[in-house]
């Protein structure tokens, strides 16, 4: 089977294998791990950061950054389309206590006045807003890239405010990659910021939220009250520490395949090829002659496996274990059963 449902689905490569096997370990919630430690300080430095903390998942890291910039009963601004809101099932209300209000989904496309317009203060028993969050890539929004300019803009509305600034950096990896902006420019214009090992770098798990070292001891203590403190995971760490020596140039293979891959389907006119700049390709179905569920049943009968996230959208991802020839017999098949 062809896999493109996520990036997520990618397996350990011989090499990361080799590494996980090779690491050394210690109890990380004495903060003993020399692999964990090691791995922490290295993305926090890339970043720009002060300090790092390693979190089983990507919804986790999210979490402990939220909590750390809005109090319980207090409020995050965030896209309608934002990861923190739709696939993190309510976990800032659940635990953190946190009211969301949103804007409308506009992807990458966000406007900082729009933002600045939405922030309300403290008084007559209003609900504050304390920070304001950001997706980069943005998953539903196709892969999209905020642009730089775009985020200094709202840095400068975060500052204005009095507000905190949080990016969910799942794939920054591919922004990255794509944009040439190096990861100490995007790391300095957030509060707190969680990158993610286990998409388009190809580790079986973990990701990473990075802030001021006092709010990452804060952070620690989230962790283990939400049952995330681990014990000799350096075999987990060293996945994601191989994955930043092998993985991240080669994210441009990945985008390369995506807009072939687009390309092949624009024709059908599910998607617009020249908007598909990462390793996402979104498929609005609402003129084609197949829903999206009975898109993935054909396609799966073929052979390919994608998304299917509501009855007129799916969703295609290239990643590590997605090859030339893999993107070839996909490009073949998608197109056809849409014709």
């Amino acid at each position: 089977m062809i896999d493109l449902r996520s990036d997520t689905v990618t397996r350990p490569t011989e090499g990361m294998r080799a590494a996980m096997a090779a690491a050394e370990v210690g109890d990380d919630v004495y903060a003993e791990d020399p692999t964990v430690n090691a791995l922490q300080g290295r993305v926090a430095e890339l970043f720009g950061h002060e300090a790092a903390l390693f979190c089983p998942t990507g919804s986790m890291a999210n979490q402990i950054a939220l909590q750390l910039l809005v109090p319980p009963g207090e409020e995050l601004l965030c896209d309608a389309d934002a990861h923190v809101v739709t696939y993190e099932i309510g976990a800032a209300a659940a635990i953190g206590g946190i009211s969301t209000r949103t804007w409308s989904p506009v992807g990458a496309d966000i406007d900082p006045d729009a933002v600045a317009a939405m922030v309300r203060p403290a008084g007559f028993h209003a609900v504050p807003t304390r920070a304001i969050a950001v997706e980069q890539t943005h998953n539903r929004g196709g892969g999209a890239i905020i642009d730089l300019e775009v985020l200094k803009r709202l840095r400068g509305v975060a500052d204005d405010a009095g507000v905190g600034l949080h990016c969910d950096g799942a794939r920054i990896w591919h922004a990255h990659v794509a944009t040439g902006v190096p990861f100490t420019e995007y790391g300095r214009l957030f509060d707190t910021v969680s990158v993610c090992l286990s998409k388009g770098l190809g580790a079986p798990i973990g990701s990473l939220v990075l802030s001021t070292a006092d709010n990452i001891a804060r952070a620690r203590v989230l962790r283990k009250r939400m049952g995330g403190g681990m014990r000799q995971v350096g075999v987990l760490a060293a996945a994601g520490r191989y994955a930043l020596d092998n993985h991240i140039a080669r994210l441009a293979d990945d985008h390369a395949r995506a807009r072939r891959l687009a390309e092949a389907l624009a024709p059908t006119g599910v998607v617009d090829a020249a908007r598909v700049v990462t390793n996402i390709i979104p498929l609005d179905l609402s003129r084609a002659p197949l829903d999206a569920p009975a898109f993935g049943a054909a396609a799966r009968a073929e052979g390919i496996l994608v998304s299917v996230l509501g009855p007129r959208t799916a969703r295609l991802l290239t990643h590590l274990d997605v090859d030339d020839a893999a993107v070839d017999r996909a490009a073949e098949v998608l197109p056809r059963l849409l014709a």
